[in-house]
């Protein structure tokens, strides 16, 4: 008896674990019966199925995310460029999502990825370079998620975000680009040595014409002034002169003196009654 209570106790809690489940706040939950889909809005907590009849199979509800390669594009001027992006994603319809990938993410975004590929090209392909990688990359975002969520609902997702994270020239074009990049600088900078070298020849030319001007300005000024302190000496002298000849007379004969006999070896072969000796009063006789 007692044996058989405990078969009907493991099998009840058999059964029981059979017919209940938990479903997390992460998680998406997909009930099947022999294999179809009987329900998918289950909330967060615990629920029943029937046992052995009825399976659930969980999937992430969170945000996913796809990565892509770089991958050659064309834009309206028909240049090559290469751009790489990411895809953040979601499952919205859980049902569908099954059905479309048999729940698998990866498939998922094997089948999401040639969907937002398709439509960056379009995007690309309708514009300029330049406003790709400026002032129209917003606009491409904005298009790119309203034109891909469309198709992605097939899918039973829903894409959150798509983020160009670089945008490059092929190897080829960008080493041309390069290079005319730097012939285009080349030239400006001989430009602009060729402009700083007139500049300075102007300037030094310049410079040297003026201190030609200022050598002459001063040379006039300085004879000018010499000639000026020449003449004022000259009155002062021939003031002084008329006011007293006998002394500056004498004056005069003093400094001649000086000079002529400031020399220690000096030798003067004069006659005695040279009018040079006249203010020493006379020179006696030799006897």
């Amino acid at each position: 008896m007692k044996s058989w209570i405990g078969f009907i106790v493991v099998a009840a809690l058999v059964v029981l674990a059979n017919s209940l489940f938990i479903v997390n706040e992460s998680e998406r939950a997909v009930l099947f019966q022999f294999g179809a889909v009987q329900r998918t809005d289950f909330r967060p907590g615990v629920h029943l199925k029937a046992p052995f009849v009825q399976n659930v199979r969980k999937f992430d509800r969170r945000v996913l995310t796809l990565n892509s390669e770089p991958e050659r594009y064309l834009t309206s001027e028909a240049k090559d460029v290469l751009i790489d992006f990411f895809v953040k994603w979601r499952i919205a319809d859980v049902g569908k999502f099954y059905t479309a990938s048999a729940g698998d993410e990866q498939t998922a975004q094997q089948r999401l990825s040639p969907i937002v590929r398709k439509a960056l090209g379009k995007e690309i392909n309708a514009r300029l370079l330049q406003d790709v990688v400026s002032v129209e990359r917003g606009n491409v975002m904005d298009r790119l998620m309203a034109v891909t969520n469309l198709a992605a609902r097939e899918l039973g997702v829903e894409i959150v975000d798509i983020r160009i994270k670089r945008i490059e020239l092929p190897e080829e074009v960008s080493g041309k680009v390069f290079e005319r990049m730097r012939t285009e600088r080349t030239k400006v900078a001989n430009e602009l040595r060729s402009l700083g070298t007139e500049a300075a020849d102007r300037i030094r030319a310049d410079a040297d014409r003026e201190r030609q001007v200022i050598l002459a300005e001063a040379s006039r000024d300085a004879d000018r002034m010499l000639g000026e302190a020449e003449a004022t000496a000259t009155a002062t002298s021939a003031k002084a002169y008329s006011q007293d000849p006998a002394f500056f007379e004498f004056y005069r004969s003093l400094e001649a003196y000086r000079k002529a006999f400031g020399e220690e070896n000096g030798v003067m072969v004069l006659d005695r009654n040279s009018e040079f000796f006249r203010h020493f009063g006379g020179v006696p006789e030799a006897r």
